[in-house]
């Protein structure tokens, strides 16, 4: 099989076409950063002619849309290149998809829900309540409606590691590393999802083709706060420098958040074989990897 992933530089980007480069062809698209992994592939999302021609070149069997702006505060604030990249470009992918006949994942997120009640099944009725989640979830329709065989995979708060890009528990590590308190928020919830664990699912994904809506993130409905303090402990830091935050106090953010976006993984945990993981256990496996300093 041949397998094309976009944003193959980023977080689950370079993961991915890692995992997948081990035993298949993968074209690894990307923009500015070159991939380290997989047929380095450049394809610029604001351009839909080289998206057309880049697909039409390869002509993969499966293709991983991992490319978005994922800043929500970001979005808000340019609202007109999030909604290029993340709704148009996506548009363009899913009719150049349906035109070879290809495979299409694409990676979606928890925040097109409206936070107000968590663990959401695939069927609940979305409501954004940002700009970032209206795009992606308007990417959500887009494929539905032009793909004529698709995966829509929403997932929540990925961490896990990558030479250059953070994420939450990384920059938490780090604070916590250098004796710098970390405020925390104790009234968000979210099901983390632990990277190597969310590659292999999107791998046997798009190897057995399944189709439809499924949620791939973390079997536990955590607080960040909790987050936080799990890691310091699994680390030996200070978890006293872990301080409770509420979402009333960001008052430095754009985009206004969903309180509780968890995601109920009943469906993955069923179908897949590779299956969702528990916080404690991802982050046993994390916590290794931030000791081996890989």
């Amino acid at each position: 099989m041949k397998f094309l992933v976009t944003g193959s530089a980023g977080l689950l980007g370079r993961q991915l076409a890692r995992d997948l480069s081990e035993s298949c062809q993968v074209y690894s698209c990307y923009h500015r950063t070159r991939p380290d992994y997989g047929i380095p592939t450049p394809m610029d999302l604001s351009r839909p002619d080289q998206i057309e021609a880049t697909i039409s070149k390869t002509r993969p069997d499966v293709i991983f849309h991992c490319a978005a702006i994922t800043d929500a505060d970001a979005c808000e604030r340019e609202q007109d290149l999030a909604s290029m990249i993340n709704v148009k470009a996506t548009e363009t992918l899913a009719r150049q998809a349906a035109k070879i006949k290809s495979f299409l994942v694409y990676i979606s997120t928890d925040q097109v829900f409206d936070g107000k009640k968590g663990m959401k099944i695939e069927s609940d009725t979305p409501g954004p309540v940002n700009h970032y989640g209206r795009t992606k979830l308007e990417g959500e329709k887009a494929v539905q409606e032009v793909s004529s065989k698709w995966c829509i995979a929403r997932t929540s708060v990925i961490y896990g590691s990558h030479p250059e890009r953070t994420n939450f528990l990384s920059q938490v590590a780090s604070s916590l590393g250098s004796g710098k308190k970390y405020p925390a928020l104790a009234d968000q919830y979210l099901t983390p999802t632990y990277l190597p664990n969310l590659s292999r699912m999107l791998a046997e994904i798009g190897t057995r083709q399944i189709a439809g809506t499924i949620h791939l993130a973390g079997r536990t409905r955590v607080s960040r706060y909790d987050m936080a303090r799990m890691l310091s402990e699994k680390l030996g830091l200070d978890r006293k420098l872990v301080t409770r935050a509420k979402m009333s106090d960001m008052k430095n953010w754009a985009a206004p958040r969903p309180r509780d976006s968890s995601l109920d993984t009943s469906k993955a945990c069923k179908i897949l074989k590779e299956k969702p993981l528990a916080f404690e256990a991802g982050l046993g496996l994390y916590a290794r990897q931030l000791r081996s300093g890989h």
